[in-house]
């Protein structure tokens, strides 16, 4: 049995007053839940084709529901997820895709990280669950170029953390084919945290497919560490509309919950970590120092650390808008 609960059963948290969102809490709640615990785990998903068998929502869905399980065993906060995401070119104009230009969606990364900042989280960990692992530190840099204040801000995207776990069986794994998108193992990890969103009984499969031969362009994750990311061209494949219309690049209907329950297993395992060595060497309150991550005069820096409502300043005193 695992011992993580998976598969799960009981639905998710998020319009429930049960201490794990962000925006379900009281004001007072925050400040109290920030005295014990200020890590945040900010959901960045997207709203995406995943074949007639998958809600449009599986990317944020994977990574919401993995957030609640760290949350209630480490007692970090979660905030309500980023629904829409950024897209690379071979997404465009698939139906049930909603395509974010890469500016607009930094942009809005970044302001949600300044008002948590703002608001006492001063840790946060960006757990992406799509295709958009190459935007998502842009958005982090640029916040941390713009405002230079102490924090620890990290993008964790779920196929990276674990990669060991997508091995195909001749490789000693549970796995058919290789990961690539709305298949066999998305489809089965999505099995396992939001079963009662994914229908099998109307799971399509494809043949993916490129205009070179094998080895040059990378899948999904980049797991096969070939010399070209999968995001890193356009034409060396078809666009998905042209070749995929079903929505699935892979075999969807090999999916099963059991093959992803190591996997999730062993991810959950890392984010209970990763969030128990922050907060060992950072307690709450507590951040890298001032002289040692930031250029920005001392006095300026301690002024919004105090923050707006205790005699200091708000984080919006260095620059407004976000930029």
């Amino acid at each position: 049995m695992s011992k993580w609960g998976l598969p799960l059963k009981n639905g998710g948290h998020m319009d429930k007053a049960d201490g794990i969102y962000l925006q379900n809490m009281t004001w007072k709640q925050i400040e109290e839940r920030l005295k014990k615990n200020d890590i945040i785990i900010i959901p960045v998903g997207a709203t995406e084709a995943h074949g007639p068998h998958a809600c449009i929502g599986e990317d944020t869905f994977l990574v919401t529901r993995m957030a609640e399980l760290v949350a209630k065993k480490t007692g970090c906060t979660v905030s309500q997820p980023l629904w829409w995401g950024s897209h690379p070119y071979h997404h465009v104009g698939m139906p049930g895709t909603v395509v974010v230009p890469e500016d607009i969606f930094i942009g809005m990364l970044k302001s949600i990280m300044a008002g948590y900042w703002n608001m006492g989280f001063r840790k946060m960990i960006l757990l992406n669950g799509h295709g958009q692992e190459y935007v998502i530190p842009t958005a982090i840099h640029q916040f941390a170029k713009t405002y230079q204040v102490p924090m620890i801000a990290i993008n964790v995207n779920w196929y990276h953390a674990i990669q060991d776990q997508f091995k195909t069986k001749e490789e000693g794994g549970p796995y058919e084919t290789k990961f690539i998108h709305a298949d066999e193992v998305e489809t089965s990890w999505s099995l396992a945290l939001f079963p009662e969103m994914i229908k099998m009984e109307d799971a399509v499969d494809t043949n993916p497919r490129g205009y070179l031969p094998e080895g040059h362009v990378d899948k999904a994750g980049n797991l096969l560490h070939r010399p070209i990311a999968w995001y890193g061209h356009v034409g060396l494949g078809p666009i998905e509309v042209s070749a995929y219309p079903e929505g699935v690049v892979g075999k969807a209907t090999l999916a099963d919950a059991k093959k992803a329950i190591p996997g999730i297993e062993a991810f959950l395992d890392y984010m209970v970590k990763l969030h128990d060595d922050i907060l060992k060497r950072f307690p709450p309150g507590v951040l890298p120092p001032i002289d040692e991550i930031t250029q920005r005069p001392k006095e300026e820096i301690e002024a919004v650390l105090k923050g707006p409502l205790k005699g200091g300043r708000s984080i919006y005193s260095l620059h407004y808008p976000p930029a």
